[in-house]
């Protein structure tokens, strides 16, 4: 049962978020959420939308249901935008993750590091030790992305019994990689950019 809850959250979340991006729906947020929750249980071809939407997605992690769970309270105004640092430091921690599993999984390296998830005990250490420095650094929504994910994975509250799918999924890996090489290609642009200097007026005559 809770694998389809976990569907119909993850289908309201990333709907809500989408539409959130546009202003015109600035207006009426408050009840896009509640009326996003109920048009996931429409039934498709016997199954709820939610439910028909996972059979190709399958499920998210849980690290990417408190993102998305940040950015719909960003989008409602309830939280303020993180600063440029703390989302830095998400997109580098969660983009590296991706990038090291998901070449595995297509192939193009030859080791597999999905293994590690099974016996997770040095990854836990790892994140752990994120978390404190995250914690450190005072980026609260990192701490609570890994911090939640690594719950999640110890009580058991998704089908899989690997700790990688706690923490990361295609989705999120997606996201970190493209906003932070984004990110990265800005900073390129602005140290490199020349300089106007305005000249002073006062200084003429």
């Amino acid at each position: 049962m809770l694998p389809l809850w976990q569907a119909h959250l993850s289908f309201t979340l990333v709907i809500f978020v989408m539409l959130g991006s546009f202003n015109f729906t600035a207006p009426w947020r408050p009840w896009l959420l509640p009326a996003l929750a109920l048009v996931s249980f429409i039934p498709v071809d016997g199954l709820s939308l939610a439910a028909y939407v996972r059979s190709y997605t399958d499920d998210l992690a849980i690290s990417t249901l408190v993102f998305l769970g940040w950015a719909c309270l960003l989008r409602l105004g309830v939280v303020q935008p993180l600063k440029r640092a703390h989302r830095s430091q998400v997109l580098l921690m969660f983009g590296v993750f991706g990038l090291i599993l998901y070449p595995a999984t297509l192939g193009l390296t030859y080791f597999d590091p999905y293994r590690w998830g099974f016996n997770p005990r040095p990854m836990i250490v790892l994140a752990g030790l994120a978390a404190l420095s995250l914690l450190w650094l005072r980026n609260a929504l990192g701490v609570w992305m890994l911090a939640a994910g690594t719950l999640a994975f110890t009580l058991g509250l998704k089908a899989s019994g690997n700790y990688w799918d706690y923490l990361i999924d295609p989705l999120l890996a997606g996201y970190c990689v493209v906003a932070g090489s984004k990110l990265l290609a800005g900073g390129f642009w602005r140290r490199t950019r020349p300089v106007h200097v305005v000249p002073n007026p006062s200084l003429n005559g």
